[in-house]
């Protein structure tokens, strides 16, 4: 938990200090405001890989501060949704056997950092689009409901967690007017908790097997006997969709 405030303060400072010194040059920058949707998608011990089978719907409102014709600072609140179930594409046949699944939803707080590698911002720009990364800092709020299946117990109930995240990516956007950009980015998002999918984070054990190699059933309710997750890395979400941004106020032509 002082690990998960930490970075919760972290954050805030950094959001303060550049709110602060956005006040001093409001009058000299540009700002913009906007919102997007996409998909969202979850990696952990359910899923070991980007499945495009498991995806949910995802959204996001945000406001962009340019500082020049490279950097800007970008702050907003998504949404998404996420699943993933052992019975669709079980990684091992322990997966299999626990055919556990989960689902749920997530709200983002992130302020990152966007560089871009083309001067597209300039109004005597001949590049009317960049492509561009991002970095930044982030805390999530999870609720969902989860279950394992093996025990015959069909639904562990609710339950709920926070955790920082790093958000980080690239994408490309394109300036459609003086005024109007549109975006196409893909997002990664590294959490701080291995709970995201509720599989706790215990070492891993094997299914029993007869002398000829072949799984045995497992006692109910013996939880020490089958894998519960990987202790050794945490889960993660992914964002992928489009966005579409205005510009409140008037340009600068920035110099390097």
């Amino acid at each position: 938990m002082k690990k998960v405030n930490f970075y919760l303060y972290s954050f805030l400072i950094v959001i303060c200090l550049f709110s602060l010194n956005g006040f001093q040059e409001a009058k000299a920058q540009q700002y913009e405001i906007g919102g997007g949707l996409g998909v969202a998608a979850y990696s952990g011990d359910l899923v070991r890989r980007l499945d495009k089978g498991r995806v949910g719907l995802q959204g996001t409102l945000f406001g962009r501060r340019n500082f020049d014709n490279v950097w800007s600072l970008r702050a907003g609140l998504s949404y998404g949704r996420i699943s993933a179930a052992d019975s669709i594409n079980p990684i091992d046949p322990v997966a299999e056997f626990r055919n556990a699944y989960f689902k749920g939803n997530i709200f983002e707080a992130s302020a990152v950092m966007e560089y871009h590698f083309l001067d597209y911002l300039h109004p005597q720009s001949e590049h009317r689009f960049s492509p561009y990364g991002f970095f930044g800092l982030g805390f999530t709020l999870f609720s969902g409901k989860g279950a394992f299946n093996f025990d015959g117990n069909d639904d562990r109930g609710r339950y709920s967690l926070g955790t920082p995240v790093i958000p980080f990516g690239i994408g490309v956007k394109y300036k459609l007017t003086n005024n109007w950009t549109l975006a196409t980015e893909m997002g990664f998002r590294a959490t701080f908790t291995d709970f995201l999918d509720r599989i706790d984070s215990k070492p891993r054990f094997s299914l029993p097997v007869d002398p000829d190699g072949n799984p045995q059933p497992i006692p109910a309710n013996n939880y020490d006997a089958i894998y519960f997750g990987n202790y050794s890395d945490k889960d993660w979400y992914y964002f992928l969709g489009v966005t579409l941004s205005y510009s409140i106020n008037s340009y600068k032509c920035y110099a390097y």
